[in-house]
């Protein structure tokens, strides 16, 4: 049998080499590319806010719609409705395009406090779905036209479903602290969460000063 020249094995272990880099390099090239692909972008979701005045404009301050994604809280929004005619209507919804919130409830009601006339709370009383939507929504109008009249309106904020996100809620006065039942130092904010609701008192009338809201959706993934 005749035997191969040497050529021909300096061609054959030419190729074996040139094929055995290929692989290599094709490897370490896509283990590179995988290691630096980012993951995609999650939106977070953003708290959202309507308010506007029905009246006398100067008693409801601040943006008329706002969203706004965590950490930072919304624009503060003032309540100071007195004698001066007609109130302020606000409500509230939570954007979330990427669905982060699925399995949360979110609710805020809206009441009279024991004894007080009710007519201050306008027609829309109880406790409302807070929608958790796709879209830029808000749940259902309420009204505060808190003046002299006996008692106030309470607002109530509820999360469940979920035990790892907060809703945390900065509310004070800048005025007479006894209109806004429940005030916080101006920077503090309480956490509501799954079990622990949270009720504040809105009871603005002629006396000096209003009480201001704020609010931000909180986790620690987004």
């Amino acid at each position: 049998m005749r035997k191969p020249t040497m050529g021909r094995r300096m061609v054959a272990l030419t190729s074996a080499l040139g094929f055995a880099l290929a692989l290599v390099v094709t490897g370490v090239s896509g283990a590179t590319a995988n290691a630096t692909t980012p993951a995609p972008a999650v939106a977070a979701p953003e708290m959202g806010i309507r308010f506007f005045p029905d009246g006398d404009a100067g008693q409801c301050s601040g943006p008329q719609q706002q969203f706004v994604a965590p950490p930072s809280f919304t624009t503060p929004i003032r309540f100071d409705t007195d004698s001066r005619p007609g109130g302020c209507q606000f409500a509230f919804g939570i954007y979330d395009p990427n669905n982060a919130l699925a399995g949360l409830s979110a609710s805020y009601g809206w009441t009279p406090s024991p004894g007080g006339d009710a007519s201050q709370c306008g027609p829309h009383q109880g406790t409302f779905t807070m929608p958790i939507s796709a879209f830029q929504t808000f749940g259902t109008q309420l009204r505060d036209d808190t003046d002299n009249r006996a008692g106030w309106c309470n607002l109530t904020f509820t999360l469940s479903g979920r035990t790892d996100i907060a809703l945390l809620v900065q509310f004070w006065a800048d005025g007479d602290p006894n209109q806004c039942h429940g005030a916080l130092p101006r920077n503090d904010a309480y956490t509501v969460t799954a079990g622990a609701p949270l009720t504040l008192g809105l009871d603005t009338d002629n006396r000096v000063g209003g009480c201001w809201l704020a609010l931000s959706i909180q986790h620690s993934g987004f």
